[in-house]
């Protein structure tokens, strides 16, 4: 004997409009679409916000540890030097 064949799902769903009625029922499935709607929203809103930080990161890996030394950037030049 299955748990929910099709016989307990309609005595379960027949239930369900007797106690909640059909117009109450149709608000709790918008309700819950809306809401769904809004949850993927936002899940894809901080999928790009989050792309857009990573873009604006400043680069990683050996140049961005190790930079080279430029003329001007604290540097000592050749001839500033003095022995």
């Amino acid at each position: 004997m299955d748990l929910f064949s099709p016989r307990h799902l309609l005595v379960i769903l027949v239930l369900v409009l007797l106690v909640f009625g059909t117009k109450k029922l149709r608000t709790i499935g918008s309700d819950l679409g809306a809401a769904v709607r809004g949850f993927k929203k936002s899940m894809n809103d901080g999928d790009q916000e989050e792309q857009l930080a990573q873009k604006q990161l400043p680069p990683t890996g050996k140049d961005a540890e190790f930079p080279e030394n430029t003329p001007g950037a604290g540097s000592p030049r050749q001839d500033d030097r003095r022995a």
